[in-house]
């Protein structure tokens, strides 16, 4: 980028964003602005790609509070002006010759001119040049080290991988990028993976690449932290008389968990050691016990439950909660 370009060209309307703005306010708008106009997004449309340039260039300039400084002082002292060189035409109300003057002090149209040479040794470009620290190479910007900018990325995986981690290959800008998801991983979460964002400049520390991680949900499984929730149906009897019932575990096999007798619908048994395995910790397989209600009974299963009713004809199972609903 040339020093011209500063003086033609509005980084905050490229930006989108006011004068004032602040750091925070500049990189939201850009990394809003390069997800949209990004190459990978607009494959062939030259004009984004154009557009996608000069955000960078906008960027690259209003991130740096040295350039940015410059770069104010700079536009102010022209007021937009466009220079030309000496005997070229001379564009907007007043040419380089004419702010140059007035920086030295010459007058408006009867004033005296100042006229600097663009040919030889310290002309108009050097003058210029040494606003920004360059030296006789001529009018151009002169950048440190630019450390790389974060990126950002998203992947989905099935309930069992998120729990068991994997590795993924992503695409980002154009190159892939392979990401070790912890297991455990849960739905929302973000990981970040140091220096593997865009790479910086002249020898300037990479960005990092944040992942969101989205995790489908499983028909069975649900986690909490390290554990691993599950419910099981058991009947009635299993329930009432206490049963040893095969349950499922993540890894396609099963378990085998003692239900005590008497245990009622929603009661949840523990078993050690059978959630989600990460690196600090083994959590444990939570089974909530459903007593599942027959939907139709044949005649000798409609007389037994009809005798275990007569049998039972004395319980009242709601006396707990209208004696608590008094209180």
């Amino acid at each position: 980028m040339t020093g011209q370009d500063w003086l033609e060209k509005d980084f905050y309307a490229v930006l989108g964003v006011p004068k004032d703005a602040d750091a925070a306010t500049i990189k939201k708008a850009y990394r809003k602005l390069a997800r949209q106009l990004h190459p990978d997004h607009n494959p062939g449309d030259a004009t984004a790609e154009a557009k996608f340039k000069d955000i960078g260039e906008a960027y690259a300039v209003l991130s740096d509070t040295e350039q940015r400084q410059q770069y104010d002082q700079l536009r102010a002292m022209a007021g937009g002006a466009r220079f030309t060189a000496p005997g070229g035409a001379r564009g907007g109300a007043a040419g380089f010759e004419d702010l140059f003057g007035g920086m030295f002090g010459a007058g408006g149209q009867g004033g005296t001119r100042v006229r600097y040479s663009t040919g030889g040794g310290g002309g108009f470009e050097d003058i210029l040049g040494g606003l920004f620290g360059g030296g006789g190479g001529g009018f151009s910007q002169q950048r440190g080290p630019q450390p790389g900018i974060d990126l950002t990325a998203t992947t989905t995986l099935p309930f069992r991988t998120a729990a068991e981690g994997s590795t993924v290959s992503l695409s980002v800008e154009g190159r892939t990028v392979t990401a070790r998801i912890p297991a455990g991983v849960r739905d929302g979460q973000k990981i970040r993976l140091r220096g593997k964002g865009r790479p910086g400049e002249r020898g300037a520390e990479p960005g990092d690449l944040v992942i969101t991680v989205s995790v489908t949900p499983h028909p069975v499984f649900t986690s909490e932290g390290d554990n691993l929730r599950v419910t099981v149906p058991v009947s009635f009897d299993e329930a009432a008389l206490g049963a040893t019932v095969e349950v499922p575990t993540l890894d396609g096999s099963t378990v085998r968990v003692k239900v005590p007798a008497g245990t009622p619908s929603g009661r949840t048994l523990r078993v050690k050691g059978k959630g989600i395995h990460t690196a600090k910790a083994t959590g444990d397989l939570l089974v909530t016990v459903q007593v599942a209600v027959p939907q139709r009974l044949s005649g000798a299963a409609k007389e037994a439950v009809e005798a275990f009713a007569k049998a039972t004809a004395d319980q009242d199972v709601r006396a707990d909660l209208m004696a608590q609903a008094r209180t």
